[in-house]
């Protein structure tokens, strides 16, 4: 990551209108990285929510621009919620091998998540099906080949996948606080789609999909913390001022000790939640809700304190404090909101009802 993701990367990343570099890409393939969570019979490497934790605190730290989270890690995890052995067979070869770029499209006006009223619909036409509606803040939409789209049917919801090329399907690029992620809006008119699982179980499928890769989502967030704690560290002990470096002023202690126990709390709340999701544990709904609201606020925290501590240098365009704290703000509404994870957390110990 410090090789393939420096500062110089991302930024010119982030210029492009699909934030991909195909050579960094084939090399994270080659690696095993694309293929992480995808099985062995299909070219991966058939690991679980514990390795994917690893290799997204390091991606995170970097800032790694490119479709990972939404090609490799929220496409296999549908489709192994789906149980859709074909589907399976036909793409995630070609997903490890990174010949194939796809996402998943779930969200509508007003929800991050899974929306209560679905708006997208889904109607049986001949042998196929064809999907109409409107999808928002799907990543890497405008660079995915294949989407897979939640759709009512009159059967009940259900997930579709669509070619980004067929008739009916614009995609519109989104403006976002984070540029390290690009997400767009996908409209739908009567686009030619194929059925992927069975009638009325899209919303469980999407939803054990999202949890899986939330796994992911909190190991970025603690490592960008991580790294954005120690970018603080360094430069309060090599800025001067009054002939004696800042870090000795107690205020910045202060605000360098607070990021500490902030950041240390949340890579440990991102670790506890892949291993409990990794053993199966009747409680990691819970632990995962709860890693997902402390990491958010965490990474935030972090990363507008690491500007404070760099005082008007942090301000500027040209320094990486932004960026952390642009991808911060995305990270914390991504899959759900702080407030929307704690109020699920009570609801699974029983504190709460919904």
């Amino acid at each position: 990551m410090a090789k393939r993701s420096p500062e110089s990367a991302v930024r010119a990343l982030t210029a492009t209108d699909t934030g991909f570099d195909p050579a960094v890409w084939q090399e994270l393939a080659a690696m095993g990285l694309v293929g992480l969570l995808i099985p062995e019979e299909h070219g991966g490497a058939g690991a679980g929510p514990i390795e994917l934790g690893i290799v997204a605190e390091e991606m995170g730290a970097a800032l790694l621009v490119g479709p990972y989270l939404s090609t490799a890690v929220l496409v296999p995890s549908l489709l192994a919620a789906a149980g859709e052995v074909d589907e399976s067979a036909a793409v995630l070869p070609r997903i490890a091998a990174g010949e194939l770029i796809a996402s998943v499209a779930f969200a509508e006006d007003g929800s991050a998540r899974v929306p209560a009223t679905i708006a997208t619909c889904a109607r049986a036409v001949g042998d196929g099906w064809q999907v109409t509606g409107c999808k928002n803040f799907v990543l890497d939409g405008g660079l995915a080949e294949l989407v897979y789209v939640l759709a009512l049917t009159d059967a009940g919801p259900a997930v579709f996948a669509v070619e980004a090329d067929a008739p009916g399907v614009e995609v519109t690029p989104l403006t976002t606080v984070d540029l390290t992620r690009k997400q767009c809006r996908l409209q739908f008119a009567d686009a030619p789609a194929r059925l992927v699982g069975q009638l009325g179980s899209g919303v469980e499928v999407l939803g054990a999909a999202l949890d899986s890769s939330a796994v992911a989502l909190v190991g970025e967030q603690a490592g960008g913390a991580r790294r954005v704690m120690d970018m603080a560290a360094e430069y309060a002990k090599t800025r001067y001022q009054f002939g004696r470096p800042i870090g000795s002023f107690q205020a910045v202690k202060h605000m360098c000790a607070d990021m500490l126990l902030e950041t240390e709390s949340a890579v440990s709340a991102a670790r506890f939640a892949s291993e409990s999701v990794a053993r199966q544990s009747p409680s990691r709904i819970a632990d995962l809700a709860l890693a997902q609201a402390y990491c958010s606020d965490a990474f935030v925290f972090v990363a507008a304190t690491n500007i404070q501590v760099h005082g008007g240098i942090g301000f500027t365009w040209e320094h990486p404090a932004h960026l952390y704290l642009r991808r911060a703000r995305g990270d914390a509404q991504l899959l759900g909101s702080p407030s929307w994870h704690r109020e699920r957390y009570l609801q699974q110990i029983g504190a709460c009802r919904d």
